[in-house]
């Protein structure tokens, strides 16, 4: 995943970086006028303001992966056995559901909070005079793609929590997350970036061969789950493969992946390249989850760690793409004179 970048259009301002950074000091851009001018912030938002409603949209998508891992852990998945209602004849739970129904309904309505915030970004983005036409556009997908993911959940409960169907639910969120971690990179208040260095069409090649094993990691621990004991309702049906065949596959994954991540990691040193920072979280993160996917799978479990081991996957995407975004981004190079005779 490489972005390309382009020059602002506002008249009379100064052009932008051509690697998409928003400096914070950048002008205030003059109003557009409307019933925003009114609202605090979305009047005239400046270039920090966007920024952090694109890290509130990223934060919000990490949690509602939490949050829906712990509805299917607790065994809440058909708490609201139907939907859009929770019942046949209620949209909220009623005693005889207990607190699965309390559960599956609160995580319905951290969607509504989770939509809120994407509104909040959409509006702040689009708003923006220096906010650049992917920037728009990409916002606009991930507003769009919450309500579409609360389709595919609602698919999940009415077809009893098919395992497969689950999966595609946890894939969808963690899309979510990739794209959203792009709006922060491209929003980000910084410096104007350095010279390419030595070795950058290498590092982008590792990094993207790292974000996509890192993707296949991520798919293999939903079938690893679909096998096993949390199929969100004691009724749901299984995935029909054995755990400890599905077990292995991940783990084989696992092993590819950190063989990766040292390489990387000794590429970023050796180089003393900026990304070393990012290649070094990441390799930090991967042996967190691997120290938690051992201990879950040799404790029988636990929901605890299980919700542990699905939000570092989360982090670990975030670290993959922020990778790549890095290696990708063109750089600004100083011409080099020609020769005249």
């Amino acid at each position: 995943m490489t972005v390309s970048n382009e020059s602002s259009s506002t008249a009379g301002s100064a052009p932008a970086a051509s690697s998409g950074v928003h400096t914070a000091e950048s002008p205030v851009p003059r109003s557009r006028g409307g019933r925003f001018d009114r609202v605090p912030g979305f009047g005239r938002p400046t270039a920090r303001f966007v920024y952090w409603w694109a890290v509130a949209l990223l934060v919000a998508n990490v949690g509602i992966v939490a949050t829906g891992g712990a509805v299917r852990l607790t065994g809440s998945g058909l708490g609201c056995p139907t939907w859009p209602r929770c019942t046949d004849d209620s949209f909220v739970p009623h005693g005889a559901l207990g607190v699965h129904g309390v559960i599956e309904f609160g995580n319905r309505m951290l969607t509504w909070v989770l939509i809120v915030i994407a509104i909040a970004a959409f509006t702040a983005v689009v708003r923006y005079s220096r906010a650049q036409r992917r920037e728009r556009w990409l916002v606009t997908v991930l507003a769009l793609g919450i309500p579409f993911q609360g389709v595919i959940g609602g698919i999940t409960v009415l077809t009893k929590l098919n395992p497969w169907v689950v999966s595609l639910h946890f894939v969808l969120s963690m899309i979510l997350v990739s794209g959203a971690t792009v709006l922060v990179f491209r929003l980000r208040p910084s410096a104007p970036p350095a010279p390419a260095g030595p070795g950058t069409r290498l590092g982008r090649g590792l990094a993207v061969l790292q974000y996509l094993v890192t993707w296949a990691v991520i798919y293999l621990g939903t079938v690893v789950t679909g096998s096993g004991p949390h199929a969100g309702d004691t009724e749901a049906p299984r995935n029909g493969l054995a755990p400890d065949h599905a077990t292995q596959l991940h783990a084989d994954s696992v092993f590819v992946l950190i063989g990766l991540a040292v390489a990387i990691a000794v590429f970023t040193h050796v180089l003393a390249v900026d990304e070393q920072k990012t290649a070094y979280t990441f390799l930090g993160l991967l042996a967190i989850q691997g120290v938690v996917g051992v201990v879950q799978y040799n404790t029988g479990l636990p929901i605890v760690l299980v919700i542990i081991h699905m939000t570092v996957s989360a982090l670990l995407l975030i670290c993959a793409t922020w990778l790549i975004l890095q290696f990708g981004t063109p750089t600004v190079v100083a011409e080099q004179p020609s020769a005249t005779s």
